[in-house]
């Protein structure tokens, strides 16, 4: 891959489902943890930057209760500046005014990290895509429900969508 190559002001890194309950799960081919991890240094690096950063959170949807462990890992809170997403769907747009927000920043390029590959982050990068937006895809600031479903959705899906990367790629494309 050449060089990757953002606008930071018109970037928004968008954090997919890091809730304690989600983070727990087994997960391939790393663990929910290693994502976190991956997910802290591209949120710091996109505050710094000057680019948004978007928690999304998912909701059950008809229940009275989420269940235990839905609340948000204490690295993924939001901090000043940040938007917060609540989802009741796989994707990130669906019925939560995602897309209006960003458009209304001028946001024309997403990067979306987070759990599921192979639900959550892929579903948000689909309808990213049809969006028209320009989106990037730090495939180790990932993890899929096996290794063998994330690497599928990384080398076949992926590609189609946008620019697959690394988190390193990432970081020095927003320095």
């Amino acid at each position: 891959m050449s060089e990757l190559a953002v606008e930071p002001s018109r970037t928004a890194l968008i954090v997919i489902d890091l809730q304690v309950r989600i983070v727990g799960m087994q997960t391939g081919p790393r663990g929910g943890a290693d994502v976190v991890r991956a997910a802290m240094r591209l949120a710091d690096a996109a505050r710094e930057a000057g680019a948004l950063v978007v928690i999304v959170q998912a909701e059950r949807p008809g229940v009275d209760e989420q269940p235990p462990g839905s609340e948000l890992v204490g690295e993924m809170e939001p901090r000043p500046g940040d938007l917060l997403i609540t989802k009741r769907a796989w994707n990130a747009f669906h019925e939560t005014g995602l897309h209006e927000k960003l458009a209304g920043q001028g946001i024309d390029t997403v990067v979306v990290a987070g759990l599921m590959t192979n639900a959550g982050v892929e579903s948000t990068a689909r309808t990213a895509s049809d969006h028209d937006y320009r989106v990037v895809l730090p495939h180790d600031a990932m993890a899929g429900f096996t290794a063998e479903a994330h690497r599928f959705a990384v080398e076949t899906i992926f590609p189609l969508l946008g620019d697959v990367a690394t988190t390193d790629d990432v970081l020095a494309a927003l320095r």
